[in-house]
């Protein structure tokens, strides 16, 4: 069977939690917790009247407001009203990048010695969750500390270099002193890239410098941020940001539009130059062009980067062969569809009219009231990535709210790789409804405990929004059987990707190898399978976020039918893996339960 080529190369994807987009490696809350296992114990003592549930939640609060207050991108991102978590300020600089291997295990071993501490069968359904998520992160830490230096934080996908703009351009101006911390922020950059660049120095020292490729993309990526010159958006939507605030007099704006202008072209711009000119410097220095199995030890650090970002247990020959089954069923269904054929399906979603996103966006939050639970109260306002970054950027992305202002909520959407409305239809359905926003203003409705928050777990949350998207094909006014065969032949391409990824880094594919995997499922256009190859690999185990995570979510699906046979509820389901919330698959599957109806 022949399958055809979805046109966006990039999935589209969500902005995790946009502060840790300029953190390179693992989060620095494992590096500062010494004291939060005398906490623990003091609390714990014989006599004492606080519960088990206290405790518990007395630390994870701890760990919260330690992490978020690291640095001013992590609590703003996070947190609208820091006061009332006791919370004043934070260092206005970006993050810093981990490379002291005995550092972080010393950090995983304090936090280790503080969780056990706890009884976890004291705990509550909520806690216990909690407590499991904290032990598999400080697990996953534990072994990703060898592999610091394979970090990459200028991957062609989410690097520093595309997501720093946005993160800039997304911070909002509460108060007056926001802008302040904003411009002090924006002064840090220069620091920032410096140390990015001594990273990328050390990387060339030990023969992990990216491809000449990759290298060549970042160059492009950086050129293209300067390019934007006095038409970057940076400066225009400072000045909105102020206007929105309401907080600033027209002299004001006047004065802080004149400082933001001069921190830019004397201190972001000088930065993306000196990246841009290091990059340069180092190309050619890598000693792999290929996957990351092409470098010493790169097929555990895939293992491991997989295990970490896909929250799953299983061994990359194991997920291959669910890979693998996933995609004959898909094929299966597709060929058991009566009377519908392919080229149909393809000219109905071509002819396919559905409006504006906001018409798209109502009609999808309508249109999953039978399957999914209630959507909590919420505000969307849809954006437009600006058409000079729109060859850099995912095809739409989600800017998750803080945690205390989950009712304001962004979608922004790249109209430079959106082909038609079927494309931006099953798009707004993973960022909106009932994909990224609706799980996140879902979960965050339940009140959990603030150091969730804190977590990435990709496989859950980027696999739920591909999900969703696979659902939104039946949402559609085209015909059942059309919308099967496209639906169908979205998990598949989605599967051929997940597999070229596991190919690439794992198993050593070539350019070569790769081009023919592609070739055996209709897919033969040489520069459209050399761009998914370049995309795979400055991006590793990015499509198995998706795909993996989508699978697992059908398998934990098909687990929750057979035990509940005739009282099967797609809406209980839904509500019940939505309210354990993001974690890694095992997790989900032990807790969901908790949450039958």
């Amino acid at each position: 069977m022949r399958f055809w080529e979805k046109k966006e190369e990039q999935r589209s994807c969500t902005m995790q939690r946009m502060r840790k987009i300029c953190v390179a490696g693992l989060f620095l809350v494992v590096l500062g917790f010494g004291g939060c296992a005398e906490i623990a114990d003091e609390n714990g003592k014989a006599g004492s009247s606080v519960s088990e549930d206290e405790r518990f939640e007395a630390y994870t609060r701890e760990v919260f407001c330690s992490e978020v207050s690291a640095n001013a991108v992590s609590l703003h991102y996070t947190l609208k009203y820091p006061q009332e978590y006791g919370i004043e300020s934070a260092p206005a600089v970006y993050g810093t990048v981990v490379t002291d291997e005995q550092a972080v295990k010393a950090g995983v071993e304090n936090m280790e010695k503080a969780l056990i501490t706890f009884e976890k069968n004291k705990l509550s359904v909520e806690n216990q969750i909690t407590y499991d998520v904290l032990q598999s992160y400080l697990d996953s830490a534990e072994r990703s500390a060898e592999y610091l230096w394979y970090d990459e934080p200028l991957g062609t996908v989410s690097g520093v270099q595309t997501q720093l703009p946005v993160v800039l351009s997304e911070y909002r101006f509460y108060e007056k002193e926001d802008a302040d911390t904003y411009l002090d922020l924006m002064r840090s950059t220069g620091n920032y890239f410096d140390e990015v660049i001594a990273f990328e120095r050390g990387k060339s020292e030990k023969g992990l410098f990216m491809s000449e490729k990759l290298a060549d993309a970042v160059i492009e990526q950086c050129q293209a941020f300067l390019d934007m010159g006095n038409g970057n958006y940076l400066y225009s939507t400072f000045v909105e940001r102020m206007r929105e605030s309401g907080k600033f007099t027209e002299e004001e704006m006047g004065e802080y539009t004149k400082k933001n202008a001069q921190v830019i072209e004397e201190v972001v711009c000088p930065a993306y130059e000196r990246l841009m000119a290091a990059v340069r410097e180092l190309k050619g220095t890598g000693k792999n062009e290929e996957g990351l199995c092409g470098l010493p030890q790169g097929q555990e650090y895939y293992q491991v980067l997989v295990d970490q970002s896909v929250g799953t247990k299983e061994s990359i020959v194991q997920l291959e062969e669910l890979t693998r089954r996933q995609m004959e069923d898909d094929i299966t269904a597709m060929e058991g569809v009566l009377g519908a054929k392919v080229e149909e399906a393809k000219e109905s979603a071509a002819d396919m009219k559905q409006g504006t996103a906001e018409l798209i966006l109502k009609k999808l939050s309508d249109g999953i009231e039978k399957a999914f639970p209630e959507t909590p109260d919420t505000t969307l306002e849809v954006k437009y990535v600006p058409k000079e970054m729109e060859e850099h950027l995912s095809p739409a992305f989600y800017m998750i709210p803080a945690i205390d202002n989950s009712r304001e909520n962004v979608i922004y959407i790249n109209q430079g790789q959106m082909r038609d409305d079927l494309s931006l239809f099953t798009t707004l359905a993973h960022e909106g409804y009932p994909g990224h926003l609706y799980q996140t203003i879902f979960y965050e409705s339940t009140d959990p405990d603030p150091v969730r928050s804190i977590f990435n777990f990709g496989g859950y949350v980027e696999g739920w929004a591909t999900y969703a998207e696979m659902c939104s094909y039946y949402l559609t006014p085209l015909p059942k059987e059309q919308a099967t065969i496209l639906q169908k032949n979205g998990s598949v391409i989605l599967a051929l990707y997940a597999l070229a990824d596991m190919g690439i880094h794992y198993d050593g594919w070539s350019r070569i190898d790769t081009t023919a995997f592609f070739a055996k499922y209709g897919i033969s256009d040489a520069e459209t399978i050399q761009k998914i190859y370049d995309l795979i690999l400055g991006s590793p185990g990015n499509y198995l976020k998706y795909y993996i995570g989508y699978v697992k979510f059908l398998e934990l699906k098909k687990c929750w039918a057979e035990k509940m046979g005739e009282d099967f509820s797609q809406k209980e389901f839904h509500r019940a893996v939505l309210s354990v919330g993001p974690a890694p698959f095992d997790v989900v599957e032990t807790y969901m339960w908790n949450y039958a109806q």
